[in-house]
């Protein structure tokens, strides 16, 4: 696995973190702890099916359905990481 820069040199874990070991996990079928391991997981996926799809069918809307997705996860990423920072303070203090 790649190390996260950010990690190593500021001891942060950034907003990607945990994305490879859960795509790891997603695919020798640990679904829930892929889940675990990083929420955006299931959301990527789809993003990344949906615009395989669309290169070869286009279709009148899909640049907001892309802007859709693009936000979605965003949201899903920042809570996440929000929540993973609180609980990584309560730990340390």
């Amino acid at each position: 696995m790649l190390p996260c820069l950010n990690k190593t040199l500021l001891g942060v874990e950034c907003y990607g973190c945990g994305g490879q070991r859960a795509a790891v996990l997603l695919f020798q079928g640990n679904f829930k702890e892929a889940f675990i391991m990083y929420p955006a997981i299931y959301s990527l996926v789809l993003f990344a099916i949906f615009l395989i799809f669309n290169i070869f069918y286009k279709f009148k809307g899909d640049f907001n359905i892309k802007i859709a997705f693009i936000l979605f996860n965003a949201s899903v990423m920042i809570i996440s990481y929000i929540i993973k920072m609180v609980q990584f303070y309560n730990l340390t203090n």
